[in-house]
């Protein structure tokens, strides 16, 4: 019986060793598979990561890429300071190391700068001369504006045929009773020589070098003055200038508007160009994409919004 207990503990002391050493191995041998499942996962995260790193490198190339930097100088219309003051505005804010400077220095003088390469851009409120094209120039409309004849507020006459507004102009007629107003001298006002409003007006009506000015004034805001402070003047400039500082006359019963001037009744109204040396797709990166931000969507709203006609 004796032997019998004994026999019987030496067989649990042993089965005790064996499920002891089983339990040590399978552990041992869990924590390797561990290891190694966390070895291999390891790279997995390693290569996600750069992959990511490297999706996030290629978009700032390419964000880098699509940004301008540079400058941008144009000259020329006086009459189109408020377009080009509001292009080189919005451009700037759209591409802020971008600089843009316009200078208003008459049509003429924006051309003649444009071909000495001088400035990248001419601004001209009037179609180009055939002299000018001749030399490289190249017309890029990208507005259209009308030319409104102003009078003093206190003028009784509203309407001018043509004819008459041609006779004004080149010193037939001298005094307002003869087209049934007041009793008054005509003061006649005008851009200066080589202005691209005087040019247009005076091209338009056919009396280049006819006119006979009492005054020459060289900006439009001069005219608007000029016009507002005469009693008896009269004078042209940009409609999208005109407020209620002075008259705007009908010409041919025809107002002065937008409406009137798309539908072809109105009868002064002249493109605004910003020209260039040689086509826009030649110009530097910088210039194109200026350009063809005015003729986009976003630039045409940008010309109804200071008061001009886009470009159809």
């Amino acid at each position: 019986m004796r032997r019998t207990i004994k026999g019987i503990a030496a067989l649990l002391l042993m089965m005790i060793f064996v499920i002891g050493t089983f339990t040590a191995c399978a552990g041992k041998g869990s924590e390797e598979n561990k290891d190694q499942n966390t070895a291999t996962e390891t790279p997995d995260t390693t290569t996600d990561g750069a992959t990511d790193a490297g999706t996030d490198a290629s978009e700032d190339t390419s964000n880098n890429t699509a940004d301008l930097s540079g400058a941008i100088t144009l000259a020329g219309s006086t009459s189109m300071e408020k377009i080009a003051n509001a292009a080189a505005e919005a451009f700037m804010e759209k591409y802020p190391d971008v600089i843009v400077t316009p200078q208003f220095t008459g049509s003429s003088a924006g051309i003649e700068a444009l071909l000495a390469g001088t400035v990248d851009i001419g601004n001209s409120s009037r179609n180009l001369k055939d002299t000018e094209i001749s030399s490289g120039a190249v017309e890029n409309i990208v507005a259209i504006d009308g030319i409104a004849v102003i009078t003093d507020k206190s003028n009784a006459v509203a309407d001018l045929t043509k004819d008459q507004l041609v006779q004004i102009f080149t010193g037939a007629i001298t005094n307002w009773s003869e087209l049934g107003g007041n009793s008054q001298p005509i003061v006649v006002i005008g851009r200066e020589a080589g202005s691209g409003t005087r040019g247009a007006f005076e091209e338009l009506l056919e009396i280049e070098d006819a006119c006979k000015y009492s005054n020459e004034i060289n900006s439009t805001g001069g005219v608007m003055a000029k016009v507002a402070s005469t009693p008896g003047a009269i004078g042209y400039v940009s409609l999208d200038v005109v407020d209620d500082s002075v008259g705007a006359m009908k010409l041919d019963g025809v107002e002065p508007t937008e409406e009137n001037i798309k539908a072809g009744s109105y009868l002064l109204s002249r493109p605004f160009v910003m020209a260039t040396k040689g086509a826009i797709a030649d110009q530097k990166e910088l210039v194109q994409a200026f350009l063809n931000y005015m003729l986009s969507a976003e630039g045409q709203e940008l010309v109804k919004s200071v008061g001009l006609i886009t470009v159809e």
